[in-house]
């Protein structure tokens, strides 16, 4: 579904991405790994045209979308849930997801369906979304990706900032998504990734140094130690 093929990101002058080249098969859940500041948010936000490459691919779907405005890639079916969430304050849940509908969406993914889908979200769905709590924002953030029905569902860190309980609730999101949703996910907490990825890219300065299989990360103590750990 997906192939990055040798990009080169920038921050001004600044080469945030030195030759990232990596595959998504549809049906999978991927997750990229690495310190803060590898690139790992800047590969999503490449892939998503809101941090364009200089230079290299982004194929989807058979399809270079390379340098294509972010409006353009959303609406060949990718998603993009930001770090930082992007609620609309001022709006209420209901209208958050209103406003992500595609036009003349029909889909599976209405905002009605959602939140049959899930009932915390019906229950708030008259409240501001600028006064939900974080985890709450985060639900609902990924149920307004859902809504613009997307073959290819990006989440920059979605369990920035919460408790652990709430991220077993995502956790579980993403488990149920998978059935019906190609996923790639970014996360500091590297049991997390592990649990809910099949697949792994780590990164480092800008450039992927490992992929593989989860499982031969969880296995590899020392490549966890050289590549992901804190101290």
């Amino acid at each position: 579904m997906l192939r990055v093929e040798d990009i080169h990101t920038y921050y001004g002058e600044s080469h945030a991405l030195q030759g990232v080249t990596l595959e998504v098969d549809a049906g999978e859940v991927v997750c990229l790994l690495g310190r803060n500041g590898a690139g790992k948010s800047t590969t999503l936000k490449s892939i998503m045209g809101l941090t364009p490459p200089r230079s290299g691919k982004v194929i989807f779907n058979g399809r270079d979308i390379a340098r294509r405005p972010a409006h353009w890639v959303a609406r060949q079916g990718i998603a993009l849930v930001p770090e930082d969430r992007r609620i609309f304050p001022g709006l209420n849940v209901y209208e958050n997801l209103e406003v992500a509908q595609q036009r003349g969406g029909t889909g599976r993914w209405t905002p009605g369906a959602v939140l049959e889908a899930y009932p915390m979200l019906a229950e708030l769905r008259n409240q501001d979304g600028g006064t939900l709590s974080g985890g709450q924002q985060q639900m609902l953030a990924i149920a307004r990706a859902l809504v613009t029905e997307p073959k290819l569902l990006l989440l920059d860190e979605p369990n920035e900032g919460l408790a652990p309980v709430i991220m077993q609730q995502i956790g579980a999101l993403i488990d149920e998504l998978a059935q019906t949703t190609t996923i790639v996910f970014t996360d500091q907490s590297v049991p997390f990734a592990l649990k809910h990825a099949q697949r792994a890219y780590i990164l480092e300065k800008g450039q992927v140094v490992y992929a593989g299989t989860t499982a031969e990360i969880r296995a590899d103590v020392a490549l966890q130690e050289r590549y992901l750990s804190v101290a």
